[in-house]
């Protein structure tokens, strides 16, 4: 599959498909003419990348985390980052919550106020 239709598949644009192979995520073969080719489970990898990046991760987490969701087996290392990024969502989701109900409120304040 070609850069452009990975890109269509993926919802990402041909320009982060191309920084995720500068940082090394994304690994495409060569074709004789030097076109990059892509096998079918690129769009999940993308799809992968572009949650991790969403979550808040860094291009170097990404990195290091990427093998183990291809294989499914981690490090002692992996485990920890893994442990460590999952405790910081959910300390971002518990804030967020928060700031939400709060947001709540005030809505509510300003509709009784309102009315």
């Amino acid at each position: 599959m070609r850069i452009g239709e990975i890109a269509r598949r993926s919802g990402v644009s041909v320009r982060a498909l191309r920084y995720y192979e500068e940082q090394g995520l994304l690994v495409p073969g060569r074709s004789p003419g030097g076109q990059r080719e892509y096998s079918q489970d690129a769009v999940q990898t993308v799809r992968a990348i572009q949650q991790l990046y969403a979550a808040g991760l860094s291009s170097r987490r990404v990195a290091e985390l990427l093998p183990c969701m291809d294989t499914g087996t981690t490090t002692d290392h992996q485990r920890a980052m893994l442990k460590a990024e999952r405790d910081r969502i959910r300390a971002q989701i518990k804030e967020l919550t928060a700031t939400l109900a709060r947001l709540d409120e005030l809505v509510d304040a300003a509709d009784r106020r309102g009315s």
